[in-house]
């Protein structure tokens, strides 16, 4: 290893500072923080359309949804308590992601039946150095979990910005849409019927083939 990668590697494992930890939020706060928003007619991020504001709205009733219906596995279970030294999980997110309603409530699960996980979140728009190095295929796709131990703040792993299945749909819909003509509209409604039909088993069990490295 010469000293250039050292280096590389030193810079990577101080992306997410204690500064970005105080500045990230607990999931409570951040849906506190959201409803707020849209009681102003805003949401998070610099673009308060009309479009983008009802995206949230439409998020808020996921979170809600998903809050009351979602199950651990017992497999999850299982690999959560396999963890013995502290993790913060950082999570990349926006109030108008739809992934990001589909799947931070499950990590609010996970993080919730642990004593060793600290979830915060941080918002993509608001901490550009963060997010610029967690990149999928060189696009800010969110939302991007970032696991550090909580100690030493060195990267365990991530995972994100949704299960492969979702992904796969999206890298579609990008590459035919000009030839099916099918609206972004369209796309999300197709989108979240899977996220719907799938209960967040699959979100889980790529979540668990990733925990499986982190402890």
């Amino acid at each position: 290893m010469n000293s250039n990668t050292l280096n590389a590697e030193n810079v990577k494992q101080q992306i997410i500072t204690p500064t970005h930890l105080e500045k990230g939020q607990k999931y409570a706060e951040y849906r506190e923080m959201i409803d707020q928003l849209l009681d102003e007619n805003k949401t998070t991020g610099d673009n308060h359309s009309e479009s983008m504001i009802h995206y949230t709205k439409m998020n808020v009733q996921r979170m809600k949804r998903l809050d009351k219906t979602v199950k651990l596995t017992e497999e999850t279970l299982e690999n959560v308590a396999q963890i013995e030294r502290p993790q913060t999980w950082v999570v990349i997110t926006e109030g108008w992601c739809g992934d990001a309603a589909q799947i931070v409530p499950v990590l609010e699960k996970i993080a919730n039946s642990s004593d060793k996980i600290d979830l915060k979140l941080i918002l993509r728009d608001e901490n550009p150095e963060v997010m610029d190095a967690y990149l999928t295929d060189g696009a800010r796709s969110i939302p991007k979990l970032v696991a550090l131990d909580s100690e030493t703040l060195e990267e365990i792993g991530t995972w994100g910005p949704r299960p492969t299945p979702a992904h796969d749909m999206v890298l579609e819909y990008k590459e035919t849409k000009e030839s099916t003509g099918e609206s972004y509209l369209e796309f999300a409604t197709r989108l979240h019927k899977w996220y719907a039909k799938d209960k967040t088993q699959t979100t889980q069990q790529e979540l668990n083939d990733t925990l499986k490295n982190w402890y």
